[in-house]
């Protein structure tokens, strides 16, 4: 526990296995009003599947979450995300901490943050970690990361497409554009859930496709796809309701190009749309366009109830930024991605 007692902040371990009924409303309480500030009018998870969710083990990742309370009220939070010790290839992320959370509008400007970024300290000098990624959107976090002096070194949207704006002829040209036969390739199509055992086959070529993506100057790991993190996924949809859907587009047994997306049983106006990405030697043949459109009508076959397609996309990425323009996404909101040395952030504390 780290406490001001002139200011009466003290900032504690919040422990989902151990907290309290009481603490668990004061966090629901807490969450939904920063919810309110930083994301007016978007849906909230309900509170019963919030727990649920703090108090899942995940095998491939951990968390650890602080409070900041004063006088007792909630005020802020830490959430710190890290991959989990003796899980597969731990070692290449043992430098590395995601960092989320925030502090109430009435409660800024007045040492709580700040209060915060020792605990985070803290929390790497034990670990041994050097590395603090943080995601921000707002004015406020983005002069906090400036005060801290944390660097820039990711730049991305989310984007938001109207469903009942699409033109559905469009798309099917889109689709129909590609020669399958003459190129060798074939449609592999799942919904709601893709095999286990066929999920097993994709995870390298998934891999090698997400780290081709844009990422700027970020300094992480090599991103990689594993079966774990489906199934704990899949679990996870189970429980509350959802599906996912996966398009391929394949030559022989090679991935050519792959696009997929989710659903959520408890938004169900809302489809989440993840990775769109062609292998290198397949671009600029219309292939990100085909599985895209293709993608697209097999939501709609499936949700035609659904009216908003989410997604999220780096701002170096020119030609996905350009294909999702023609369709009729338009930015949300704009992300910046910054990354804090251990030794740069006590300094900072200590100025």
């Amino acid at each position: 526990m780290f406490g001001n007692e002139q200011d009466s902040i003290v900032v504690r371990d919040f422990d989902p296995q151990a907290a309290s009924r009481e603490d668990w409303q004061r966090l629901h309480a807490f969450r939904r009003a920063r919810h309110a500030e930083d994301h007016p009018g978007e849906p909230v998870v309900p509170d019963a599947d919030f727990e649920q969710e703090l108090r899942l083990h995940r095998p491939l990742n951990a968390s650890r979450r602080f409070i900041a309370t004063r006088h007792g009220e909630f005020v802020g939070n830490l959430i710190l995300m890290f991959r989990r010790e003796g899980s597969p290839g731990c070692e290449e992320f043992a430098a590395h901490v995601d960092v989320a959370g925030g502090v109430l509008r009435a409660h800024r400007r007045r040492g709580v943050g700040k209060m915060l970024a020792g605990t985070l300290l803290a929390f790497m000098q034990a670990q041994g970690r050097t590395t603090a990624t943080f995601k921000v959107h707002l004015p406020d976090g983005n002069a906090f990361m400036a005060a801290l002096g944390a660097v820039g070194k990711y730049h991305s949207a989310e984007n938001r497409l109207s469903l009942d704006a699409l033109d559905w002829r469009a798309l099917a040209r889109w689709r129909g554009a590609v020669p399958l036969a003459a190129n060798g390739l074939r449609w592999e199509v799942h919904a709601g859930r893709v095999p286990m055992a066929r999920l097993g086959q994709l995870m390298a070529p998934f891999s090698s496709l997400i780290n081709e993506q844009p990422l700027d100057a970020l300094d992480v790991p090599r991103m990689r796809y594993e079966l774990q993190g489906y199934v704990t996924w899949y679990e996870d949809m189970d429980r509350r309701g959802g599906e996912h859907f996966l398009v391929l587009l394949c030559h022989g047994d090679d991935v050519a190009a792959m696009c997929d997306a989710s659903w959520d049983a408890r938004f169900p106006e809302r489809v989440y749309q993840q990775l769109t990405a062609v292998a290198r030697p397949w671009r600029g043949k219309g292939l990100a366009k085909a599985v895209k459109a293709a993608m697209l009508e097999l939501v709609h076959a499936r949700h035609p109830g659904a009216r908003t397609m989410i997604t999220h996309n780096a701002h170096a990425n020119a030609p996905m930024l350009s294909i999702n323009e023609r369709l009729g996404f338009a930015r949300h909101r704009d992300d910046r991605t910054y990354q804090l040395d251990r030794t740069a952030l006590a300094a900072a504390l200590a100025r």
